[in-house]
């Protein structure tokens, strides 16, 4: 006697829910230390990242200031966004933090505390690759809840100009970046990349931060960049970059798609969408994760 056809696909669509097991939430498996000096304050600072409890998620301590003041990095701590992203609660700050966030989302770390002795996190080489390397070395390790999952189910779109950030419903996460300069070295360029089908650690996170020679002066007359140098930035002039060579042929729009990563995390959990962007910044990224976190608190 043949199988009821009804039966048999009842029984695979159970097999395959079984088989899409909601991912546990993450912590380090031992706390770490990093130092260095911050991009715009040039001041130095010490990082200590710890592993946290189930539903924490990732958090900053001014262990300097009186009582330690939490700040969660979370969308709605974000204060300024001019050049990196600041995060704030009351007085205490943190600032140019998207390169730890980053390393910490793009590696599956939901839950971390992270002191700081300083109100900026340090640059060190300019990317998140040290950050990656201190994480892939603390270790990983799951935890006894699951994580949050959510789908984008409607598009959307935020622009400035000729600059926009976008997110669209998507099967998978994938990130698409796309940068343009008139300087010929770096020009126009665009990156796209899934955690599926590469690791954050191999395919973004050694991509360096940069800057343009002939806005160096002014910004620094501005107060900003005042720890910028060409140890940790990469600088591109008419005539090409100051500091080759690069480690990847598209490494600025890489770094580009390293701080959307960043900016985005402070959701919580990134929702599965593609994330796409135009000659954005830190503002834009924040309106779009602003945007997504009205969306989910409605849907919920």
């Amino acid at each position: 006697m043949e199988g009821n056809p009804r039966i048999e696909n009842l029984e695979l669509r159970i097999q395959t829910l079984e088989a899409r097991s909601i991912p546990a939430q993450h912590t380090l498996g031992a706390a770490f230390v990093q130092s260095g000096i911050g991009l715009h304050t040039g001041l130095p600072v010490q990082v200590r990242v710890l592993p946290a409890s189930v539903g924490e998620g990732r958090s900053f301590v001014r262990v300097d200031l009186p009582d330690a003041p939490e700040i969660p990095a979370r969308i709605e701590s974000v204060g300024q966004t001019l050049l990196s992203t600041e995060l704030r609660v009351g007085e205490a700050r943190v600032r140019t933090v998207e390169h730890l966030l980053s390393a910490l989302a793009g590696m599956g770390v939901d839950n971390a505390r992270i002191e700081m002795d300083g109100s900026e996190a340090p640059l060190l080489d300019g990317s998140a690759r040290e950050w990656a390397a201190a994480i892939a070395q603390a270790g990983i390790i799951a935890q006894s809840a699951p994580r949050l999952i959510w789908s984008l189910q409607e598009p959307i779109w935020i622009r400035e100009n000729d600059a926009f950030v976008a997110a669209l419903p998507a099967p998978e996460l994938r990130f698409t970046y796309g940068i343009d300069f008139d300087l010929p070295a770096i020009a126009n360029q665009w990156h796209s990349w899934s955690p599926s089908s590469g690791t954050f650690a191999e395919e973004i996170a050694s991509a360096r931060t940069f800057g343009l020679a002939d806005q160096i002066e002014t910004l620094r007359a501005q107060g900003l960049i005042q720890g910028g140098s060409l140890e940790n930035a990469l600088v591109c002039g008419s005539d090409g970059w100051l500091n080759p060579p690069l480690r990847f042929a598209n490494e600025p729009v890489r770094h580009k798609l390293l701080d959307l990563v960043g900016d985005l995390s402070l959701l919580g959990e990134i929702p599965t969408a593609h994330f796409l962007a135009y000659k954005a910044s830190h503002n834009l990224h924040s309106q779009l994760a602003r945007s997504l976190n009205e969306l989910r608190t409605v849907s919920h």
